[in-house]
């Protein structure tokens, strides 16, 4: 075998020294060099009608994340904030961006989602599809649906904690910058901060491949949006002290979440899981879900009263009190798996 392995390696040798000096193989004709191949990376599929609202939600928290440690040192360092915040606020955006991310945790638990199936196998999907979408709350009707509707209430609830941190944070800070010169400076004419305002949220929010793949390695682990972004908590600013306000709650209850809402939530987790078969469809039904009326008017509210709250203000300090009641502390209300 080796003796017949160096006789054919002499004899292609001389063959490549015979065509170097002008002869020519006359057993085979010369091939040209094969052309190189360009290897280009498979292009991402573009994300769908639930990725793309999650993705907002994501980056929503993101920005909530930045204000932790956001410098609030100017007032285009409030203006800043109150823009990227109010960004989100426009027309039904974060309430879309809410319900999809909500609805994707409750995808995570696979008895419910084996469940839906199993109606959908039994009934047809096109009627498991049509009870879902007419009485969102028979879908926490299921037996497995409880633990689905814990978690989408864990991950609400942690979401809101956080914005309430941020929020007690500006609130601190209203006070802290009365003692800053150019914190008590007059505002003066509002009206162009008030039309800067009124046009945030018009704009699409702009989704950065951080956001994405933030977004994707936090949903396989099932997390809330919440605990998707790292941050830096600011230095701690001393509140000023107030007296509590303290009421009596003997023979009260929590708030039960409301089933109407986190039925909706579970409604879009399983209309997704059904709807292989025909994706447009199932976008059709999902759209018509992943509206909230009461959750809209209350954010449109929360717009309202924040405008109205800078157009009153006289001094700068007064924005960062505007920011924490209802840019965040307002919207933390109408997040809430109970709003009402």
């Amino acid at each position: 075998m080796l003796t017949t392995l160096l006789a054919t390696g002499a004899l292609s040798m001389s063959m490549s020294l015979a065509l170097q000096d002008g002869g020519q193989d006359q057993t085979a004709p010369a091939q040209p060099p094969a052309a190189p191949v360009l290897q280009l990376d498979q292009p991402a599929a573009d994300p769908t009608l639930i990725e793309r609202s999650a993705g907002e939600y994501a980056a929503y928290h993101g920005v909530i994340s930045d204000l932790h440690s956001a410098p609030i040192g100017s007032g285009a360092d409030l203006d800043e904030a109150m823009n990227r915040l109010t960004a989100f606020y426009g027309e039904e955006r974060l309430v879309r961006a809410w319900i999809a991310y909500a609805a994707i945790i409750a995808a995570r638990h696979p008895e419910y989602i084996d469940e839906v199936r199993e109606l959908a196998d039994y009934y047809g999907p096109e009627a498991a599809m049509t009870g879902l979408i007419y009485d969102p709350t028979y879908a926490t009707s299921f037996a497995s649906s409880e633990d689905a509707q814990d978690s989408v209430v864990e991950a609400l609830a942690r979401d809101n904690a956080e914005i309430l941190e941020v929020s007690q944070r500006y609130r601190a800070a209203a006070y802290e910058l009365q003692g800053e010169r150019w914190a008590n400076r007059s505002h003066g004419d509002r009206t162009d901060r008030l039309a800067e305002l009124s046009i945030m949220g018009r704009d699409p929010i702009n989704l950065s491949d951080e956001v994405m793949m933030t977004l994707a390695n936090g949903l396989d682990s099932g997390l809330p949006a919440s605990a998707l972004f790292d941050h830096y908590d600011a230095p701690p600013t001393a509140a000023p002290a107030i007296a509590p306000q303290l009421s009596l709650t003997v023979g009260e209850a929590a708030p039960d979440p409301d089933r109407d809402r986190i039925g909706r939530i579970l409604s879009v987790a399983a209309l997704q899981s059904l709807g292989n078969n025909d994706p447009a469809r199932t976008d059709e039904l999902v759209d018509a879900l992943l509206a909230d009326p009461v959750v809209e008017r209350c954010l449109a509210w929360v717009r309202l009263d924040l405008q109205q709250c800078v157009a009153a203000g006289h001094f700068m300090y007064e924005d960062s009190f505007c920011i924490a009641e209802h840019a965040l502390m307002d919207v933390s209300r109408c997040l809430a798996s109970n709003a009402n």
